[in-house]
This record gives structure tokens, sequence and C-alpha cells, in this order.
């Protein structure tokens, strides 16, 4: 059961007329942490497709195995967590951490609801940090006094735009592979990309991903896209792809087989991780 936020009880910085991406992807996942104007988001895409609560569970757990993979087996230990999320269980730096103790984690959003819970989990955590800046403004982000001095740039960084974006709406000036190129450039020789997005998997379910797309940009929160494989792979910028590619995130390294066919929702997010040499 959801344990959501009562709207009579608003912080000073958060508005509760508008939606949030973060407290929208926190009520997809039963959390705490949203008000009324996020659920009614989650109620309109539960229209298009009932299970669509599965975009945030698959993204999460795939968020999980890709950072289990980026420390045990590629050896990083440095994160760059573009547009974080508000913290649920087992987030960034306890994955690694459990793995490779001394990584360290810059955590990026611009919600003052993250920033603020974020900011109170890491309060004894000296190798997990923070930062207050736009995503989608690279050259600004990277430019961040805490981004430089926090992450060896000499050093692989792992760079995570895990459900982050298919939420980027200004592609008439800036498209989503010209911000991922900005930072693939700045990273360091040995460093891994990991990308999860909406799909459309250009299938018998293709009707369905793309009326939850519409739910999602006509809703408040009004950005939401879905895109083809080919077009999400050029999010990778030519990067050499870990196998088994890009694919969907519930088929990336999954925990054993699936024992039930996957729903519409689970085959409408996809994900993947790349090197660059």
């Amino acid at each position: 059961m959801s344990r959501e936020t009562s709207d009579a009880s608003v912080p000073a910085y958060i508005d509760p007329s508008k939606p949030s991406i973060a407290r929208v992807y926190d009520a997809f996942l039963d959390g705490e942490d949203n008000y009324e104007v996020d659920r009614e988001v989650v109620r309109r895409v539960r229209k298009a497709a009932p299970e669509a609560r599965d975009l945030a569970v698959e993204n999460r757990a795939f968020l999980i195995r890709a950072c289990r993979f980026l420390a045990r087996q590629a050896g990083v230990t440095q994160y760059l967590d573009c547009g974080s999320g508000l913290p649920t269980a087992e987030n960034v730096h306890q994955v690694v951490q459990r793995v490779a103790p001394d990584a360290r984690v810059v955590y990026v959003d611009n919600d003052p609801l993250v920033l603020a819970h974020g900011r109170a989990l890491l309060e004894e955590n000296e190798s997990a940090v923070f930062v207050a800046a736009d995503i989608f403004e690279p050259e600004r982000l990277l430019d961040d006094d805490t981004v430089k001095s926090r992450l060896d740039w000499s050093e692989p960084i792992a760079l995570l735009q895990l459900g982050t974006l298919h939420h980027y709406n200004g592609e008439d000036t800036r498209t989503r592979k010209d911000i991922m190129r900005a930072y693939i450039e700045a990273l360091p020789s040995g460093s891994y990309v990991a990308i999860s997005h909406f799909l459309d998997p250009e299938d018998e379910y293709s009707a369905t991903a793309r009326k939850m797309e519409e739910m999602f940009l006509h809703s408040m929160m009004g950005s939401g896209t879905f895109s083809t494989q080919d077009e999400l792979r050029e999010l990778f910028n030519g990067l050499d792809m870990v196998p088994p590619g890009l694919v969907r995130c519930a088929d990336w390294w999954p925990d054993g087989p699936h024992l039930k066919a996957l729903n519409a929702a689970q085959r409408s997010i996809a994900g993947g991780i790349a090197r660059k040499a």
C-alpha cells in the first residue's frame, strides 16, 4: 500500500500544485514522498496500461544490476548519477560501496525534495554527496566545483542517466544526443555510460507504449517520450556496448529466468551500458 504524503503538510519549498518527476516516480514505486498531483499522473498512465508501475520497477532493478556490474566486474569506483531521484531502497552508493567501500558517488538533481532527503541520507557518508544542478545543462554541471573536486577526472567514471533523458523536451534547440555527446566527450578513457529510457518496442505492444507516452506528455508533468531502439542507440554516440547491448531492462543480465511473459510496460523500457575506449 502506498504511504503517500498528505497535502496538508507541505514544506515551504515544495509546490504541490505541480507534479515532480521524482515524486511521480516515487508514487509509481508506492513510496511516501508524493502528493495528489503526482498520483494523478500515475492514474492517467495506468489508464493506458494498468501495469505501468513496472516501468519504474524495471528501471530500478536495472539500476541495481548495472551498478553491481560496474563496481564488481568493471572495477569502477567513481559515479556521477544524473537525476538520481528520491532516495529509496538500494541507492547507488549503497550498491557500489557494498562492493568497493571507497567508491565515490556524486548525485545530481534539481528537485528540492530530492536534495533535502538525499543530503539527510548522506550526512554520515563522506564518499557520497548531492549537487543541485540541471542535468540537461552538461557544461554547467561539469564545471561545478563539487563535481570537479569529488571525482578524479583522470580516472574512469561511470555516468548514469537512468530514467532521465525521456523527460527532456528541448529537442528544437538541443537534442538528447547532443547532451550525451557533451558528457561523453568529458569522460576519461575507460569510463562507462549507463542509460535507461522509455522504449517504443515497434511490435504489437507499440500502441500501448504510445498511449502511455500520450498520457505522460498530456499530464501536468508534460514529459515522458518513448523512443525506438535505433533512436536510443544514438544516445551512446558510438561507444562500445557491453553485452548484451541495448535491450529491454528486464533482459539485461536478469537475476534469473523469466517465469512469466513480460507485460506491456516491461517491454517498454530499455537499458544498456557502454564503455569509452
